[in-house]
């Protein structure tokens, strides 16, 4: 009991979530280093869905082991948790990974990382108006309404961030947001009759083995160029088993709105790692990106202002 408190309390969620969003904030720039070290090119799609696929095989199955481990026995779900684990593996991996990297090798890293932020405003909505598991007011409409109105601006700016946006390229990054955002409501409604690691590791090794079958049937191919590649893949892996696992952990504890509202940092992570690893600074308009962050940030600062509702 004294620990579920700790989980509710503001600064530990931050503290957590601020982990999981510097994690998925490296994914953008290392995902294409990834691509680089594997030679797969944008155009292979094929083989962007099988590097996909073994890295979440490879992420349930860190998830499953090293749990074991820490509770000195086997992690299995209960009988009655495969039908929730198949529904959270097709949205959060299947779905959203299939269009985010295929998405992501067709956009730049940072704007990719500022569009992933509009996650957050899907699944308040979601929340609210689909699953009603709490209340959309007002101000959350206001604050996503103002947020998402950043993900429009980096869009509609010049150069490198610019050009519109591209089906396969920034329309698939959204769709990945929705998938994203549906699987974060189904497992803040699933973690009350099932571990939320368990939920984790199991459907990523479901999901990853999907996607490696889909991968592997269109023709994909991985070719490692050096040792470092193996050791890409492991980081990759490992930000999907603690990342998601300790998201899905503090959204058992919280509602969606309190947890995922912290998920603009994921975006500012993105810019910044993927600005210094990809070698993007010099392209970026300045302006127009931190007009962008400031919108996403404002509308996020709007929906944290909003008073807990009654129990």
């Amino acid at each position: 009991m004294e620990t579920n408190k700790i989980l509710t309390k503001t600064w530990v969620v931050c503290l957590l979530a601020m982990l999981c969003c510097f994690l998925w904030g490296s994914a953008f720039p290392c995902i294409k280093i990834g691509y680089e070290l594997f030679e797969v090119s944008s155009r292979q799609t094929a083989s962007q869905i099988l590097f996909a696929g073994v890295r979440f095989t490879l992420a349930g199955v860190l998830v499953v082991l090293i749990s074991s481990i820490a509770q000195r026995r086997l992690l299995m779900p209960k009988k009655t948790s495969w039908g929730m684990i198949a529904k959270v593996s097709m949205c959060q991996t299947v779905l959203q990974y299939l269009f985010f990297y295929i998405g992501l090798a067709h956009t730049t890293g940072v704007k990719g990382s500022i569009i992933e932020g509009s996650h957050v405003f899907f699944s308040i909505l979601i929340a609210s108006l689909f699953f009603h598991q709490e209340k959309l007011t007002g101000a959350k409409a206001a604050g996503c309404i103002i947020g998402f109105s950043g993900v429009v601006l980096v869009n509609l700016s010049g150069g490198e961030m610019g050009g519109g946006m591209a089906w396969n390229g920034e329309g698939f990054l959204l769709l990945a947001c929705i998938a994203y955002a549906l699987s974060s409501v189904l497992i803040k409604g699933y973690s009350q009759r099932e571990n939320p690691v368990t939920i984790s590791g199991y459907q990523f090794m479901l999901g990853g083995i999907i996607m490696t079958g889909i991968g592997a049937a269109a023709g994909g191919s991985l070719h490692a160029a050096s040792g470092g590649a193996y050791l890409m893949l492991l980081y990759l892996a490992m930000i999907s088993a603690v990342a998601y696992s300790v998201w899905g952990i503090i959204l058992k504890y919280n509602s969606v709105s309190k947890v995922t509202i912290f998920g603009f940092m994921t975006p500012i992570f993105g810019v910044v790692l993927s600005a210094v690893f990809l070698g993007e600074a010099g392209s970026i308009p300045w302006l127009q990106c931190l007009g962008a962050l400031a919108l996403v940030s404002g509308g996020i600062y709007i929906v944290n202002r909003v008073p807990k509702e009654k129990e």
